[in-house]
């Protein structure tokens, strides 16, 4: 596993960047991940797991916590089901990464590191969602509002891997500024770059306005389904 620091980069760089690893796994087969996506059917929500076949290392994206609304009470199912899958391909987690904050469900992350490791990533924009979530539900101080609560900040245009596999990770806020686009190989995995009304922390319209230019100009030709408002079974392969 490895992240390469960068100093901040022109769109321009950072377009090259993501045309970089997605032309590499076109013309090398070895460049191309595997993916699977398991859906949840509860909070209509897809994740998805990504391997290098060669060096059988993975990343989880978008992993969910199952939970009970009548009886506030959370459950693993969704997760043990991804990590037993992982266990039965034999792959190791090197990344555990989320596209965005999620409003919406609870995240698995921190359950699945502590069952079977990974580093935890998430765009460094995440401590804007925490500053706002913080205030609206009136958190104290023992609430960090840094990121601290990830292993990892990825910053627009930042190039990492997961075993042999090139990645890059984009900046394309949506309905939140923390939007994150993991281009890896030929796939792309995508925040919620579409929808400009939300109420949650949107990001402005004017940056939400050109990830989609920006998603397009990388050219991936594997677009995993986003992680709401897609109804597939789970391990069910989902690409646009």
């Amino acid at each position: 596993m490895s992240a390469v620091c960068v100093d901040r980069q022109d769109r321009t760089q950072i377009a090259q960047q993501e045309c970089d690893v997605v032309t590499r796994a076109l013309c090398q087969a070895a460049k191309r991940p595997e993916v699977t996506s398991f859906f949840d059917e509860p909070t209509n929500t897809a994740s998805h797991l990504v391997w290098d076949p060669a060096s059988r290392h993975c990343a989880v994206l978008d992993s969910v916590l199952d939970y009970d609304a009548a009886s506030g009470r959370t459950a693993t199912e969704s997760a043990d089901e991804l990590i037993a899958f992982i266990r039965d391909q034999g792959l190791e987690v090197e990344w555990i990464l989320e596209t965005h904050v999620h409003a919406d469900h609870l995240s698995a992350a921190p359950y699945i590191k502590e069952r079977i490791g990974g580093a935890l990533g998430i765009g460094e924009n995440v401590r804007i969602v925490q500053n706002v979530f913080g205030k609206v539900f009136n958190a104290g101080t023992e609430f960090q509002r840094d990121g601290s609560q990830f292993d990892h900040l990825f910053i627009d245009g930042e190039g990492f891997t997961i075993g042999e596999l090139d990645a890059v990770a984009l900046h394309t806020p949506g309905h939140t500024p923390d939007g994150i686009t993991y281009v890896i190989g030929d796939a792309a995995f995508v925040a919620h770059a579409l929808p400009l009304g939300s109420p949650r922390p949107i990001a402005s319209r004017r940056d939400a306005a050109v990830s989609l230019p920006r998603l397009q100009s990388a050219g991936a030709q594997r677009i995993p389904v986003g992680n709401h408002g897609h109804r597939r079974a789970r391990g069910q392969r989902a690409y646009t």
